[in-house]
């Protein structure tokens, strides 16, 4: 055998064993995926019970004495409790998941390297939970409130129940339900169907969770020299324009809410210049005491708020 057969066949064999190694953490992966959609299916009423709870307000706000769901199909039900468990479930899976990858991965890189990722893949689920949290607590009962404030719910209930009483002139059961002939029209009012509004529940909270990873993608881009804190801040009244535009496709039409998401979003976008800066400077101390920083002439580029942010910072 030649020593060309003898290099190829030495190349190939690190290779087999990351294969079998990459084989090995995707298993282990999907393993721990499949265990975290079990273990959301068995909480995974509880959980849309938590996750319709802001529309259960706001019907109840609105007069509604006994918000009520429906389902068209026999199996939507069932699929709405899959589709739970199935995000829910990764959720659960997702510190295997992330170990998983870590331990892959983590061979190749630097031991510099490692104590710069670690911090950023730590980050990104308190990031995307914070965002998470906000838009379930906060975006989508303003949301609900705007979609359903157009039904005037509280007077179709309210005369619902009056004619009721009128007609048996008697307290009725609490388990009978009584609709009264009506002729001035058709009565609208609503009667959600459940997997459509879980899905603008968990598009909010999808949008939102990614939103809340800007500082941690343009901080972790900074650190890798891809972005500056000048150029950031150059760029920044487009950056606002392209939040305006996000705002008014991920929310619906309703100015308050619109207003929150844009003041959140640049707001994390001028946290991430701030982040982006601090590493710079801490990189630049570095190669300073290394004596490999050389002095750039050209700072006409320079962001006049980060300038009063390294002003504050050297005092």
């Amino acid at each position: 055998m030649s020593s060309a057969d003898d290099e190829l066949q030495d190349s190939a064999a690190p290779l087999i064993e990351h294969l079998a190694e990459l084989r090995t953490r995707l298993i282990r992966c999907v393993l721990a995926f499949v265990v975290g959609m079990v273990l959301a299916f068995i909480v995974a009423e509880p959980i849309l019970q938590f996750l319709l709870g802001p529309i259960e307000s706001t019907l109840r706000e609105l007069g509604d004495p006994s918000p009520t769901m429906q389902y068209t199909s026999p199996q939507e039900y069932l699929f709405t409790l899959f589709r739970i468990s199935m995000v829910f479930g990764f959720a659960l899976a997702f510190p295997v998941i992330s170990h998983q990858l870590w331990r892959f991965v983590a061979p190749g890189l630097y031991k510099s390297e490692k104590g710069a990722f670690l911090p950023f893949i730590i980050a990104s689920p308190f990031m995307f939970l914070l965002g998470a949290s906000f838009a379930h607590f906060v975006v989508t009962p303003l949301a609900m409130t705007f979609f359903l404030g157009f039904a005037d719910i509280s007077s179709i209930f309210a005369d619902l129940l009056n004619a009721a009483g009128d007609a048996t002139g008697a307290q009725l059961p609490a388990d009978v339900a009584v609709v009264p002939d009506t002729a001035d029209g058709i009565r609208i009012t609503f009667f959600g169907k459940v997997n459509e509004s879980l899905d603008i529940t968990l598009k909010f909270i999808m949008a939102f969770g990614l939103c809340f990873q800007l500082p941690v993608l343009l901080t972790l881009m900074g650190k890798a020299g891809l972005v500056s804190a000048a150029g950031l801040g150059s760029v920044r009244k487009y950056a606002m324009v392209g939040i305006l535009v996000l705002a008014a496709v991920v929310t619906p039409p309703d100015v308050t809410t619109q207003i929150i998401l844009f003041t959140v979003v640049y707001g994390l976008y001028e946290i991430s210049i701030l982040l982006v800066r601090m590493v710079e400077k801490k990189r630049e101390k570095e190669l300073r005491a290394q004596g490999l920083w050389f002095e750039d002439d050209d700072d006409d580029d320079e962001d006049p708020l980060m300038a009063e942010f390294d002003k504050d910072d050297d005092k």
